[in-house]
C-alpha cells in the first residue's frame, strides 16, 4: 500500500518574523472591511429633503475628502427616504471638516445638521455584546460591634 502522508508547512523564518507578516496582510486585507476606518470619519446628515439620492450627496459632500460609502436611509416597504443618511470618510479630518463646514447649511431648501454618527449594528458586525448578567459580589460581612446605651 502506498499511503500519503499528510505534510505540514515548516516555517523556516522566525516565529516573530512569521507574526509580522501575518499582521501585515491581515492589515490590508482590513484596508476595505467597514470596520477598518478610524471612529469619527463617519458622518450623520438629517432633515434632508425626500428627494435626495446617493449621488447628490456624493457630489456634495466630496469636496472635503475622499468618501468611502454614501448611505441614504430608507423605509423597507415603500423603499422612500426618511430624510437622513450616513456618509462613510476615509479619513476623520474630512468627516471633521465636513461636519464644521455643512452643519446648519441650506441644502436644497432644507436646513441640514451633521453630526458624528455612533457605533451601531453595522460597525459592530452585529448587536454589541455584553458580557452577561452583573455579577452578584459576596462581601464578608463587618463584625459586630457591641453597641453601648449610652444614658445621660
Amino acid at each position: 500500500m502506498n499511503m500519503m502522508l499528510a505534510s505540514f508547512p515548516v516555517y523556516p523564518k522566525p516565529f516573530a518574523s512569521v507574526r509580522a507578516e501575518f499582521h501585515t496582510q491581515q492589515s490590508s486585507f482590513l484596508k476595505f472591511a467597514p470596520h477598518s476606518y478610524p471612529l469619527a470619519s463617519k458622518i450623520l446628515v438629517k432633515n434632508l429633503p425626500y428627494t435626495t439620492g446617493e449621488t447628490t450627496l456624493q457630489k456634495e459632500f466630496s469636496n472635503f475628502g475622499k468618501i468611502a460609502e454614501v448611505k441614504v436611509a430608507k423605509d423597507v416597504k415603500t423603499k422612500r427616504s426618511k430624510g437622513y443618511a450616513f456618509i462613510q470618510y476615509m479619513c476623520q479630518d474630512d468627516a471633521m471638516l465636513a461636519l464644521e463646514t455643512m452643519d446648519q447649511k441650506d441644502f436644497y431648501g432644507r436646513t441640514i445638521h451633521v453630526e458624528i454618527a455612533k457605533l451601531g449594528w453595522d460597525d459592530y458586525g452585529a448587536r454589541p455584546r455584553t458580557s452577561g448578567p452583573q455579577k452578584k459580589w459576596t462581601l464578608p460581612e463587618p463584625e459586630q460591634e457591641e453597641v453601648v446605651d449610652c444614658w445621660y
